[in-house]
């Protein structure tokens, strides 16, 4: 009986990581442009700031310097749960600063907020969501006009990493970033198919928000967002020019903290979602309802998927005399072989994104370390009932001129 479940639960880990290593043979083909119409959309920038007077300034630098008509954008700093002066530094950079009246306790009640107040600007065509920690290419806004101009609604761009070479955390969150933009994002797009919000960089058309409303129920308002856009039929472009430096988290314990939301706010949206993206997946034979909901079960299979080489691990040590010295040597020498493999893939990544290897040692080869101290945060989020909204510090006082 327990051989049965072992090989179940293998063949379903196995199934589950096929299929996104068959999505991502999508790199191979190239995206039909569709309909190209010439306009300046208005962009209405939002940001959400919690005690965030130490970075916010140089991303208002950054935007304020993008290579876009300064009559086609406005910025909104949304001033929420603050004790620092991260208004007073708003305020001394020229922009729209409006103070959050409501409790929120999560980024997605901001943007919430946000879309109520500018409900009734009919001058606005989209907006562009931005954390108050990053910084933004200057091209930014030109090619979100593009591919809103093609006739995408909602797009997300290339998340990059502005403190990539801090410390093997850093590294290894960047290299995750780079991962999915590439896999998941950039592989969905070239298909046809619908990409993945990624918290930040991302745009919206007005008129999507305006149709469908917004009304986050999760802790991870990206990720349920493209849920919704896989229900209503509205599919995310990925924009890989369109750039966003984003600063990681370098202390394991407010990275543990980080991915616990993460995690915690998936199976919110595995219980939230599920079932509904799979009812309008059969009825209206959509993939795109399909591919979010197998993304919604990635806690579980990662905790299935260890849990079974767990088992493995303990049942070969536990019986250690059964296994010949060659059986043994083979085994140990598959593991390196798929370690060295992971290696190499990383380093591919990072010359592909022209990042230094010498400097980020410490994420290419602990990255595994990275991905394994995810399990007890996955694990513990299969069973807690809430998750704080906590604060992670930013600090990192880059200029987009440094990058």
């Amino acid at each position: 009986m327990l051989k049965v479940i072992f090989y179940m639960l293998s063949g379903i880990s196995f199934m589950y990581s096929a299929y996104f290593i068959v999505m991502g043979f999508g790199l191979v083909k190239k995206n039909k442009k569709t309909k190209d119409i010439k306009k300046n959309n208005k962009f209405a920038i939002i940001i959400a700031a919690r005690n965030e007077a130490l970075v916010i300034g140089n991303l208002i630098d950054s935007l304020k310097n993008q290579n876009y008509p300064k009559d086609k954008y406005e910025i909104f700093v949304i001033i929420n749960n603050c004790t620092d002066n991260t208004e007073e530094v708003a305020l001394n950079h020229n922009v729209n600063v409006v103070k959050c009246d409501e409790k929120v306790s999560s980024k997605g009640q901001v943007l919430k907020f946000a879309y109520e107040i500018l409900k009734l600007r009919t001058d606005i065509d989209a907006y562009a969501i931005f954390d108050a920690d990053n910084i933004v290419h200057k091209e930014f806004l030109n090619v979100a006009n593009d591919i809103l101009n093609r006739g995408y609604n909602v797009a997300q761009g290339f998340r990059d990493t502005k403190n990539i070479s801090d410390n093997w955390i850093s590294s290894s969150y960047a290299i995750l970033y780079y991962m999915q933009s590439l896999f998941m994002n950039q592989s969905r797009y070239c298909l046809g198919k619908s990409s993945f919000l990624n918290g930040t960089g991302f745009v919206v058309k007005k008129e999507v928000i305006d149709k469908y409303g917004f009304d986050p129920k999760t802790v991870t308002e990206d990720i349920e967002f493209t849920a919704m856009c896989a229900i209503n039929n509205e599919k995310i472009a990925f924009m890989k020019d369109a750039i966003t430096y984003d600063e990681q988290v370098t202390r394991f314990k407010s990275s543990i903290k980080q991915r616990k939301r993460w995690s915690f706010g998936t199976m919110e949206c595995l219980k939230n979602y599920f079932p509904l993206l799979i009812k309008k997946g059969i009825r209206e034979k959509r993939f795109e309802c399909f591919d979010v909901a197998i993304f919604f079960l990635a806690v579980i299979v990662h905790v299935l998927f260890n849990f079974v080489q767990i088992v493995l691990l303990i049942n070969v040590i536990v019986n250690i005399k059964d296994y010949s010295l060659a059986q043994i040597i083979t085994c140990c020498f598959i593991f390196l072989l798929i370690y060295l493999f992971g290696i190499i893939v990383r380093i591919l990544i990072l010359k592909k994104y022209n990042k230094s290897i010498k400097n980020n040692i410490g994420g290419i080869f602990l990255f595994d370390l990275f991905v394994i101290s995810w399990l007890p945060v996955n694990f513990v989020c299969l069973f807690i009932k809430k998750c704080n909204w906590d604060q992670i510090v930013h600090s990192r006082n880059i200029k987009i001129e440094n990058i």
